[in-house]
Parts: C-alpha cells; sequence; structure tokens
C-alpha cells in the first residue's frame, strides 16, 4: 500500500515549476489526491497535465478570502475532508530598508503572512483529525542577506505562527510543522533575478552551500512529503532544513 493512500492533500502555489508542483507530483505518486491552487490558470493546467489523474487545480489567489472559500468548497465536496495542507505559496522581492516601499511591504507580508494565516484558518473545518500541516518557511530567516529583509522577516513570522499553531492545534492531533528549504532551482528564483542574471546567481548561490549546489525541487517535496506522512508522527512544530547544510556547516 502506498503511504498516502486514500488521503488528500491541499498544494497553495502548485502551479509553477517549483517547489509546489514537484510536491503534487509526489504525493499523488504515493496515493494522495491533491488540490493545487495559484493565480495562473495556464500554469496549473500545465501542472495537471504533466501530473496526471489525481489532482485538481483550482485558480485563485490566498489573499482573495473568496478564492480560498471556493477552494475549499471543491476539497468539502468530494467528501473525504483534508488530510494534507502544503502552505506553501509566497512572494518574494529584493528591496534595501533604504529603498523598500509601504506597497512593497504590504504585497510581500499580505501573501507571505497573512494569506498562509487565512489559508490555514479557513482550512480548519476541513482537517481530518491526525492531519498534517506544512508551512513553508526559508532560511532566509536565518540568514542578513541584504535586499532581502521583507522577504525574511516574514518567513520569520511563519516559524513563529508554526509553534503556536502547533500548539492550538495539537489537541485535535493536527500537526503543524515548518520546511526552511535553502537555495532552491525553480522558476520563482529565475523570475526573481531575471533570466539573464539567472544562471550567475544560481552559481553564486551554489558556491556557499557544503554542497556545492543548490538544491532540487523534487529534493524539498520529498521532504514535505515525509512530514505529510505517519513517518514524521512525532515531529510537532518543527522546522526541517533541506538547504544543503547551508545554515547547519
Amino acid at each position: 500500500m502506498l503511504r498516502l493512500e486514500g488521503k488528500t492533500a491541499v498544494i497553495t502555489g502548485g502551479g509553477t515549476r517549483g517547489i509546489g508542483r514537484a510536491t503534487a507530483a509526489r504525493l499523488v505518486a504515493e496515493g494522495a489526491h491533491v488540490f493545487i491552487t495559484g493565480r495562473r490558470k495556464a500554469e496549473l493546467d500545465e501542472a495537471v497535465e504533466a501530473i496526471g489523474e489525481g489532482v485538481t487545480a483550482v485558480p485563485g489567489d490566498i489573499t482573495e478570502p473568496g478564492d480560498l472559500e471556493r477552494l475549499y468548497e471543491q476539497v468539502e465536496a468530494r467528501g473525504q475532508g483534508l488530510d494534507m495542507l502544503f502552505a506553501n505559496a509566497a512572494a518574494a522581492s529584493f528591496a534595501t530598508i533604504e529603498t523598500i516601499t509601504g506597497e512593497e511591504l504590504d504585497r510581500i507580508f499580505g501573501v507571505n503572512v497573512k494569506g498562509t494565516a487565512f489559508t490555514v484558518q479557513k482550512a480548519l473545518p476541513l482537517l481530518n483529525d491526525g492531519a498534517s500541516v506544512i508551512i513553508n518557511a526559508s532560511t532566509a530567516a536565518d540568514n542578513g542577506t541584504a535586499g532581502f529583509g521583507a522577504y525574511a522577516a516574514s518567513k520569520a513570522a511563519l516559524r513563529t505562527f508554526t509553534r503556536v499553531w502547533a500548539n492550538e492545534l495539537k489537541d485535535r492531533g493536527i500537526r503543524v510543522n515548518a520546511i526552511s528549504p535553502g537555495p532552491t532551482d525553480t522558476t520563482g528564483m529565475t523570475e526573481l533575478v531575471g533570466p539573464d542574471k539567472a544562471a550567475e546567481f544560481k552559481a553564486n548561490e551554489g558556491s556557499r552551500i557544503a554542497l556545492g549546489r543548490i538544491g532540487r525541487a523534487e529534493e524539498v517535496a520529498a521532504a514535505v512529503a515525509f512530514l505529510a506522512s505517519p513517518d514524521s508522527s512525532f515531529m510537532l512544530g518543527a522546522n526541517l532544513y533541506v538547504d544543503g547544510g547551508e545554515n547547519q556547516i
């Protein structure tokens, strides 16, 4: 029997060629039915075609309450509740303390903090007892990377939310944990720095990682699948690093 046979999962930010899509493919391969959501319908459709049966796409923006309600209405209609939630959707940009604007702070915190909070809140009525909630944090919360302050601060907030939510939901047997990927080769990374600078940026990032390279989305997906499964049954409020040793060695 597959490890996640018969389970139902939701992944936000699941359409782009990155951690969300790789995780959807991994959970489906392990037997789960996965609902993916994101703002770009074309990329969601592409993900469904690439993954095949076992995945349902629901276009939407996690900063829009109505979109989240529509997502969870479709999950509810399946009639099996929700066993796994991977709050993965995020926004990022580079701006120093001298250049950051109120609009950009609102955007980053609106998606990463507020959007994630309501993604979890609106899932609560559907979460089966014993469900697993995984929050996508980041090693950026540990580093003082110049120009990345808003993103890093938002991810630090999610780590705190993880510990608090784990405490609040433990009586239902719901395990809340975070995952902190290091630099990972995704389309999001390319979009962050631009296609002309992407190769150099990835090489520079890889040079400071103990393993000598940046991560692959599939490697992060494997760790998320572990946190989603009963194999991590004694983990609660934890933050699992998948960073090639970036913050460990």
